[in-house]
C-alpha cells in the first residue's frame, strides 16, 4: 500500500546532494527546502492519521478534491502551506536523517485500519487510502 510513497522518498533521497540548487523559474525555494517541506508534510499527516478516531470521520463532497485527485497534481502556487510544514533550517545530513524517520513513519500506515483518516482544510476528511494518494 505504501510502496509508491517509499519510491517517492527514494527520489527525494537521490536529490539531497542538489539541496542548495535553485531554479527560480520553478520556485523561489531551493531543492532542499522542497525536500524538507515534503518530509514535514508527510510526517504531520501521518501523525494525524495515527491519532484519528473513525467515529469522528465526516464525508463531504469536495470539488477541489475531485479535480486534484483526477489530474493527480496540485497546481503550483495555489495553496499556502501551514507554518508547521514550512522548513526553517536543514542540511544534507538533517535531510537524510529526516528521510529515514519518514520512511519508518510511512511503514506504520500498512498496519492501520482503512477507516483512519486526516482532516484536510480544503478536501475535508480523507480516509487512509485517499490520504496515501494525497501524500503521493
Amino acid at each position: 500500500m505504501t510502496d509508491k510513497l517509499q519510491e517517492l522518498l527514494q527520489r527525494l533521497n537521490n536529490n539531497i546532494d542538489k539541496q542548495e540548487q535553485l531554479n527560480e523559474q520553478v520556485s523561489k525555494s531551493s531543492i532542499g527546502w522542497h525536500i524538507e517541506h515534503s518530509l514535514l508534510t508527510i510526517n504531520v499527516i501521518i501523525a494525524r492519521i495515527l491519532n484519528s478516531d473513525a467515529k469522528h470521520y465526516k464525508w463531504k463532497f469536495s470539488f477541489p478534491k475531485l479535480l486534484i485527485f483526477a489530474i493527480n497534481k496540485i497546481p503550483r502556487g495555489k495553496a499556502k502551506s501551514p507554518a508547521t510544514v514550512v522548513p526553517v533550517t536543514y542540511t544534507a545530513e538533517s535531510l537524510r536523517d529526516h528521510l529515514q524517520k519518514t520512511s519508518i513513519e510511512i511503514e506504520k500506515l500498512n498496519s492501520l485500519s482503512a477507516d483512519k483518516y486526516f482532516e484536510h482544510p480544503i478536501f475535508g476528511d480523507l480516509k487512509l487510502k485517499d490520504a496515501i494518494k494525497f501524500l503521493g
